[in-house]
């Protein structure tokens, strides 16, 4: 998974892209390229400032092992809705959160996790997981 340092330094390369490109298009792609990744950046910092106030459940006594367990259920329920809606998501959404999916992975490990998901994506496309 990529660090909000990294976040950040992507962040600049796009923010100097978007002062040296050429077209009102592109440099309107670089800065929101670079309004992404610094959103990343941000809420990465966050999740890692605040690890310690999220995992903490009210009462004590519950193991992590049942947080996790919990935390687990409720990313599976997510992501299915996700993917039943998937298609009447605008196209550049479905960009955005392929990209940031495809950067959950280490960095050596990226490109075939993002292979993984764009299988996963095709198969179930329009609904039919039987495709």
């Amino acid at each position: 998974m990529f660090s909000s340092h990294q976040y950040r330094e992507k962040a600049e390369e796009y923010k100097e892209r978007s002062e040296k490109a050429i077209g009102s298009s592109e440099r309107r792609e670089y800065h929101d390229l670079e309004r992404t990744y610094t959103a990343l950046a941000n809420n990465g910092q966050w999740l890692s400032d605040d690890h310690e106030k999220r995992v903490q459940a009210p009462n004590q006594d519950t193991p992590a092992s049942d947080l996790a367990a919990e935390e687990e259920h409720v990313l599976r329920c997510l992501g299915a809705s996700l993917i039943m809606q998937w298609n009447t998501l605008p196209t550049k959404l479905q960009r955005e959160l392929f990209d940031t999916a495809g950067a959950m992975a280490d960095v050596l490990e990226t490109s075939e996790l993002r292979g993984q998901i764009a299988r996963f994506l095709h198969k179930h496309k329009d609904g039919d997981a039987g495709s």
